[in-house]
């Protein structure tokens, strides 16, 4: 078996880390360990909500909707994504928080990757 390359399975493997499955936060030596860019296929179900506003953020982020109906709140803005396929990409200094108006599956992609982002898990409202 070849230690550089990881096949897996989204769910299962991202559970421990909020359905993160590539980043920083993975062991030096893990394929899925990078420094440069995080991606999370996070599944939430109707009324989940971000526990709190993300504030000073250093990263881009792109987030696209895979199924369902996913609100993302921005300072100025409200982005509905409602077909797959819909995304929004948003930059450095960006605020943001999110609502999972139906069950919903998202990929989202963001870089760096760079600890001190962990927050308690999602809400149901």
């Amino acid at each position: 078996m070849d230690d550089s390359v990881y096949v897996g399975k989204a769910g299962p493997d991202g559970a421990a880390e909020g359905g993160w499955l590539l980043g920083h936060f993975r062991l030096p030596g893990d394929p899925r360990h990078s420094t440069d860019v995080e991606v999370k296929w996070g599944v939430h179900p109707p009324g989940e909500a971000r526990s709190r506003w993300a504030t000073g953020e250093r990263r881009t982020a792109l987030l696209v909707l895979v199924s369902g109906r996913f609100r993302v709140e921005l300072p100025d803005r409200t982005v509905v994504l409602s077909e797959p396929g819909d995304y929004v990409v948003w930059g450095r200094d960006v605020d943001h928080s999110w609502y999972a108006e139906r069950e919903s599956v998202v990929l989202t992609v963001r870089w760096p990757s760079v600890p001190g982002y962990r927050v308690a898990p999602p809400v149901r409202r």
